[in-house]
């Protein structure tokens, strides 16, 4: 039986990714709507080329309501000087940049959640087409992917970088390698409550080596935490001898999620009172946090414990919750990932 070839992306690039010194671009993608017959949008993406290497591709806003990742890249992009690279640097600092754009973590086009798109389709929405078309032309490009991520809106996080534990164990030692290189304050291995669809699994599969973080989030992104993806980033590109020079490390704390006891999710809606901080030591059974009925006084809080040892890696905000949400996650210390 004849099968017809995959149908070419309809996203254009305004750049020429075999080009050299900087180019600053964007990445068209056709829409047509009310407003605009013959639209498009335009997603901003910067290609800086020199001599022979490897390359690299920076991501940020995957989810479009987290910033520290594009407030380095886009910084990176205006002041990275192509005479001390050797390779190649692709930066989209604002990957769906329709919910960047409105500061959600979900597509207000067609509320689709990038990082459970891929790896897209040609002509689905228009966020299954920039899954594809990360998918088919950016990711096969580059030799490692680092994909900026914090809390957004709903979570605030301890700042780390994070790799995920992979069947070909040499790849996973190159992720985590370059986790290390990237020295955040605390270094994960990660555990996803969903890996379906994320650009996460889409560049494992293909064996490259893949780098995310979660930065911080609450909906904003403070000095530190621009901070911590700037100076990460920078060391990722030295790690890989996209520039010149070693990472400048600094001690991280390695972290675990090894179960899902790590999560809790509400039950219940309500006020949330937190009884520690990001980073205190957890013990199982403390109370972290209780949930306050509002509709009423006199309603006693129902008490949210943990189911494990180890320390507080992220909280819900902001102060309502709803039954569903996450709540907390728990990361266990331990050593460097072998």
């Amino acid at each position: 039986m004849l099968t017809s070839a995959p149908r070419p992306s309809p996203i254009t690039p305004t750049v020429d990714f075999d080009g050299k010194g900087v180019q600053h671009g964007h990445l068209r993608l056709p829409y047509s709507r009310d407003d605009s017959a013959w639209g498009s949008v335009m997603i901003p993406v910067c290609v800086i080329s020199n001599g022979e290497g490897p390359t690299a591709l920076l991501t940020g806003a995957n989810h479009g309501d987290e910033y520290e990742g594009p407030a380095a890249l886009f910084e990176l992009a205006q002041t990275l000087d192509p005479s001390q690279v050797s390779g190649r640097i692709i930066i989209v600092p604002a990957l769906n940049y329709p919910a960047f754009r409105a500061g959600t973590r979900t597509s207000p086009i067609d509320r689709g959640n990038l990082n459970r798109s891929f790896p897209g389709r040609p002509d689905g929405t228009v966020t299954e087409k920039i899954a594809d078309y990360v998918t088919r032309n950016l990711v096969p490009l580059a030799d490692i992917v680092l994909d900026f991520h914090s809390g957004g809106k709903t979570l605030d996080f301890l700042p780390y970088a994070a790799a995920h534990e992979l069947p070909d164990k040499d790849q996973e030692a190159r992720c985590f390698d370059a986790v290390a290189a990237f020295a955040a304050p605390y270094s994960m291995k990660m555990l996803e409550i969903d890996a379906v669809g994320m650009l996460d699994t889409t560049v494992e599969e293909l064996g490259k080596v893949f780098v995310t973080t979660e930065l911080g989030g609450a909906g904003t992104a403070s000095a530190r935490t621009i901070e911590i993806a700037r100076k990460g980033s920078l060391n990722l590109l030295r790690h890989v001898g996209i520039l010149e020079g070693a990472p400048c490390t600094q001690p991280t704390r390695w972290l675990d999620m090894p179960s899902g006891d790590c999560f809790t999710f509400a039950e219940d809606d309500g006020l949330v009172a937190f009884a520690h901080d990001l980073g205190d030591p957890i013990n199982t059974g403390d109370i972290i946090a209780s949930i306050y009925p509002v509709g009423k006084t006199g309603v006693a809080p129902i008490h949210c414990r943990a189911a494990m040892d180890g320390v507080l890696a992220a909280r819900h905000v902001p102060g309502l919750i709803k039954a569903g949400d996450c709540l907390f996650v728990i990361a266990t210390i331990t050593e460097k990932i072998k």
